[in-house]
């Protein structure tokens, strides 16, 4: 079993940075890919980045060069630090994680971004 919480969500102007994080507990060693994910009001929900464990990174193409995703292995969790948002990245945050058994989400983490 893997938990998942997501932090850091919250209000900001658009334009501004938020830093979300994805803290993992329970058997992590099994776990290879974390993803972050989003679903805005009415919409399905988006993959926005990923990472291996290896380190290799994908991004959605509305937010390359402006979200960057990272992981500290030691502390088991997973970052998404996010600039010059907008208002169309206003959704809730997904963290997700793939392991050799099945996928785990957590709870999510509402952001939003005034205009």
């Amino acid at each position: 079993q893997v938990q998942l919480v997501e932090s850091g969500g919250g209000l900001v102007q658009a334009g501004g940075s938020l830093s979300l994080s994805c803290a993992a507990s329970g058997t992590t060693f099994s776990i290879y890919t974390v993803g972050w994910y989003r679903q805005a009001p009415g919409k399905q929900r988006e993959l926005v980045a990923t990472i291996t464990s290896g380190g290799s990174t994908n991004y959605a193409d509305s937010v390359k060069g402006r979200f960057t995703i990272s992981r500290d292995n030691a502390k088991n969790t997973v970052f998404l630090q996010m600039n010059s948002l907008k208002p169309e990245d206003t959704a809730v945050y997904f963290c997700h994680a793939d392991t050799v058994y099945r996928g785990y989400w957590g709870q999510g983490t509402q952001v939003t971004v005034s205009s």
